[in-house]
């Protein structure tokens, strides 16, 4: 099974961009993950709301890389199985960004492919 999980918005000031989203929508920073895509240095501020049910935002922002168009963003997919969700946006004329990676120190493993028109896509297994 697969599902739309949360939306990771691709911004150029997290601090500016989390202080907004605090500010307008009520949610919170839970979470600050270091790490990198293609060995690009990447940071995302995992944002969430305190009512119940709330969806997740993560604001993203990949160092030394210029600003990003307004509505750059990832769909992430929670999904069952990774490298099958990769086999099919590659069958389906995607391409993969990033190969199955695990990170067990947070409890996922994911990929990064990208649409037919470049969008990325962020398949995404919890542990």
């Amino acid at each position: 099974m697969t599902i739309l999980a949360m939306t990771k918005l691709v911004v150029a000031d997290l601090e500016r961009a989390k202080a907004f989203y605090e500010a307008v929508c009520g949610v919170r920073e839970v979470r600050r993950v270091e790490a990198a895509i293609e060995g690009q240095p990447i940071t995302e501020l995992i944002m969430a709301s305190d009512a119940p049910g709330g969806a997740t935002l993560i604001l993203f922002r990949e160092h030394d890389a210029p600003a990003p168009p307004p509505g750059a963003c990832v769909l992430v997919f929670e999904t069952d199985d990774v490298e099958a969700f990769v086999a099919r946006a590659e069958q389906a004329g995607g391409s993969v960004m990033q190969p199955t990676r695990s990170r067990p120190d947070l409890g996922v493993s994911f990929a990064f492919v990208r649409d037919p028109e470049g969008h990325v896509l962020e398949p995404l297994r919890r542990s």
